[in-house]
């Protein structure tokens, strides 16, 4: 594959993401779902790509209006960049006080892994009892929800290599779609619920309808708007700002690749030689992907520049733009190359895990977030719902309808809870873990790991955060009856 060839896969890439974001401009329905333009692009190539216009007889060929080694290129881009998008989590953050972290984490905190890994409990559930013995499926397939909805398309694409080396190549496809489910499906289901919540007084901050501008459906800022995209935190003459946060990046990915190499040193040095009942080796590491260790190789660095008195050249909002990008093309990608095939082949998998997923993150969210999270119950819990279901951007957007104005503290208590929580969930891991401990362990013993995380964190959350949370809602609502302004706080 020639240099001129990867260039041009990233060409079409990038002119597939442009004519996504004039669709969403143009088309209505594509704003009323609030779909991300990386996600319309995505669709896009995968109709003009092989999996559907490949497959017709034509002039295109097997690989639709492409190219092979384009294919090749996108189909190897998830891998890489899904390490840009965890190595700049936590670079150019600062760690909040730690009375105040304390305060707004711990419900929300219970409530987020709650919700994941309950998605491992279920899923695991149905893999031992009705997936694996009727359909035949591998037991990885327990993974797919918490991969798929909690991980995200960066997640379920950037695990396709385990997929692949442990032989389960189609689970990286049918995460793949999970996560689009799950996109799509917390935006429907999470302004569905957000209005039933506004007509039913539920939420505070919103009353009478629940709706964006146009200006927001479509995804623009207004003229008169300004939004800072990042400072400049190095003069251009000595190295452009956006060049020094790359470099930034760089570094944290080479750290957390040199622990990775440590940790699977290790291992073979030490209890790899293990052999189990069939003869494969007692590996882990050898299976965790680079992205887990990467974001921890984030933290390292902005550790080293806090303590070494530079964390002020590292700036959140640029790294934020390059996570985001990365996270774009991601998807863009992830989609392009989406095995429909492999999908179809397991369509009752597919499908029952969607359905089982959708079902579990809203019965949680509606019976745990307002029991364990006292004032703004709705406005914090649609957050942790809406990463649920998808990527942190999904949270982000429904705690945006609901607190446009950012009044309440649920950003704040989401920011605090990420801190915790991505390490492990969503792509962290445990993500990471799982399915080679599945795939050497079997079902059960994650199974009852997972569910005495999950009975933790639910039971913490109800006799633990609920009587200081619900004293808190107690006092607001009684200053509200006394006609006093309540604190925002």
């Amino acid at each position: 594959m020639t240099a001129n060839a990867v260039g041009l896969a990233l060409l079409i890439l990038g002119l597939a993401l442009l004519i996504g974001k004039i669709i969403r401009v143009k088309v209505g329905i594509v704003q009323s779902l609030f779909l991300p333009s990386s996600i319309v692009a995505g669709a896009l190539l995968l109709l003009l790509g092989p999996e559907v216009l490949g497959r017709f007889a034509g002039p295109w060929g097997e690989n639709g209006l492409f190219t092979e080694p384009m294919v090749e290129v996108w189909s190897s881009l998830p891998g890489l960049l899904i390490s840009v998008i965890f190595a700049t989590m936590f670079l150019g953050h600062k760690l909040p006080t730690a009375k105040r972290a304390v305060k707004l984490v711990g419900p929300q905190l219970s409530l987020g892994v709650s919700l994941a890994s309950g998605q491992y409990v279920v899923g695991l559930l149905l893999a031992a009892l009705i997936l694996v013995p009727t359909l035949a499926v591998a037991p990885m397939t327990g993974a797919l929800i918490e991969i798929g909805f909690e991980g995200g398309h960066g997640t379920a694409a950037g695990m396709r290599p385990v997929f692949d080396e442990l032989g389960f190549g189609e689970g990286a496809d049918l995460a793949v779609g999970l996560a689009t489910v799950g996109i799509v499906g917390g935006i429907i289901v999470g302004i569905g619920l957000i209005n039933w919540a506004v007509r039913t007084g539920r939420t505070e901050l919103v009353t009478g309808s629940a709706k964006m501008s146009i200006e927001e459906q479509k995804g623009l800022f207004r003229e008169d708007e300004y939004y800072s995209a990042g400072k400049m935190t190095s003069r251009p003459s000595s190295v452009e700002p956006l060049s020094l946060h790359i470099a930034i990046v760089t570094v944290a990915i080479l750290v957390g690749l040199v622990i990775l190499e440590g940790l699977r040193w290790i291992e073979q040095a030490t209890y790899a030689s293990v052999m189990l009942d069939d003869n494969t080796p007692l590996e882990i590491f050898a299976y965790v992907p680079l992205f887990p260790i990467a974001l921890l190789g984030g933290v390292i660095v902005q550790f080293v520049a806090t303590k070494a008195g530079f964390a002020h050249v590292i700036d959140a909002q640029i790294m934020l733009r390059i996570q985001g990008w990365a996270l774009d093309f991601l998807i863009v990608a992830a989609i392009a190359t989406l095995s429909l095939q492999a999908i179809g082949e397991n369509i009752g998998v597919f499908v029952i895990l969607a359905v089982a997923g959708i079902v579990f993150n809203v019965a949680v969210f509606l019976w745990l977030a307002p029991r364990i999270i006292g004032r703004y119950w709705f406005e914090r819990g649609i957050g942790d719902f809406g990463q649920s279901m998808g990527v942190t951007a999904t949270g982000l957007i429904l705690m945006r309808v609901v607190d446009p104005q950012a009044e309440s503290p649920a950003f704040e208590a989401f920011g605090y809870k990420q801190l915790v929580f991505e390490p492990f969930f969503g792509g962290g891991l445990v993500t990471a873990m799982a399915v080679p401990i599945i795939f050497l362990t079997g079902v059960w013993p994650l199974f009852f790991v997972m569910l005495a995380v999950f009975l933790v964190a639910v039971l913490s959350g109800l006799f633990y955060f609920r009587p200081r949370e619900m004293r808190d809602r107690a006092e607001w609502e009684k200053e509200k009856s006394e006609g006093r302004e309540p604190a925002r706080e």
